[in-house]
């Protein structure tokens, strides 16, 4: 004889997603800040040393050391991956962390638009996205 055991439900860590798309997107964001971050370490490594990769326009009005802005974009990177691995491991405060890690680097790339501009671009839009996707609306499970 089957019992249905009352009061019994499943417990989640705390915040669940109001939908499934809202989940998914979670999901989608984590890969984004794992690729994200992985492509500014790239990016930082190629600044650092010089690359002939990078050529910047004259008279710009954010005129920065093309290696300082490579460490940047190194620890930056380094950090989304990071956040990005643990939100995929279901971390909360992951979802904070990588809004905040994603609001910084779509300003590291804003600065970085004379180096390299369409992959700024590219990136700020992804950012938002980023932002967007750790945002969506949530309630908090009922325990």
């Amino acid at each position: 004889m089957a019992s249905n055991v009352s009061g019994t439900r499943h417990h989640g860590t705390g915040w669940e997603a109001e939908n499934p798309w809202a989940a998914g997107w979670t999901a989608a964001a984590a890969f984004l800040m794992v690729f994200g971050g992985i492509m500014a370490v790239f990016q930082g490594i190629a600044a650092i040393a010089e690359d002939d990769v990078f050529v910047s326009t004259r008279n710009f009005t954010y005129a920065f050391s093309l290696t300082g802005w490579g460490w940047v974009h190194l620890i930056l990177g380094a950090l989304v991956v990071a956040a990005g691995a643990a939100l995929f491991k279901g971390a909360t405060w992951a979802r904070v962390v990588g809004v905040a890690l994603a609001g910084l680097s779509m300003i590291a790339n804003f600065v970085w638009l004379p180096y390299f501009p369409v992959w700024s671009i590219v990136l700020i839009v992804i950012d938002g996205f980023i932002i967007w996707a750790l945002c969506a609306p949530r309630r908090e499970s009922r325990a």
